[in-house]
């Protein structure tokens, strides 16, 4: 059994920003396994099941989304837990997996480590970042770009297929086979 979470924002107006990549790949993933919606008022968040396992987009936005997932976790008994989130410090569309370390700065990863530790992992898409530090917050509250949107459907394939695969492989498997360093927007 294994939770599978999504960060983002809830709410139209986020719906195309980069800080809501793990939101996009989770509404894949939902939609690759025919995911069954759960009653999920008490957690403030979506959350979905198929076969054994959870997935979950937090409704509580970015800076508070470990209450949603500690709920989830604590109701179901669930110990493998899976963050899929955007990351400032990989250049678009990279791809990498990690268990465990920091938060980096990430709101969402914050919530998370103070509400259940660091002891989860953490599937990281890059999406670049601003070229001056005070523009952080804007940029991914920023939609993509129209180039980057040429390549999100099948960045967000392959990352579909990587959790899906962590379902049954080794984080180093999946790492091996699906990590990607650097992407070429064309």
């Amino acid at each position: 059994m294994m939770l599978i979470v999504g960060l983002g924002n809830p709410g139209p107006a986020y719906a195309g920003n980069r800080h809501n990549i793990g939101y996009m790949v989770i509404d894949e993933l939902i939609r690759r396994n025919n995911a069954q919606k759960l009653s999920s008022s008490s957690f403030n968040a979506e959350l979905f099941k198929f076969s054994n396992h959870f997935l979950l987009k937090p409704l509580t936005f970015m800076n508070l989304s470990g209450n949603s997932i500690q709920a989830v976790k604590k109701f179901y008994k669930i110990e493998k837990i899976v963050v899929i989130h955007d990351d400032l410090d990989l250049p678009f569309g990279a791809l990498r997996f990690k268990y465990g370390g920091g938060h980096g700065g990430h709101n969402g990863l914050k919530s998370t480590d103070e509400m259940i530790s660091r002891e989860y992992t953490r599937v990281r898409l890059g999406i670049g970042k601003p070229e001056y530090k005070g523009e952080v917050a804007s940029y991914v509250l920023s939609d993509f770009s129209p180039a980057e949107l040429e390549h999100i459907s099948s960045w967000i394939s392959h990352t579909c297929e990587a959790v899906e695969s962590l379902l049954e492989n080794t984080l180093e498997d999946v790492s091996s086979k699906y990590t990607i360093k650097k992407f070429q927007l064309k």
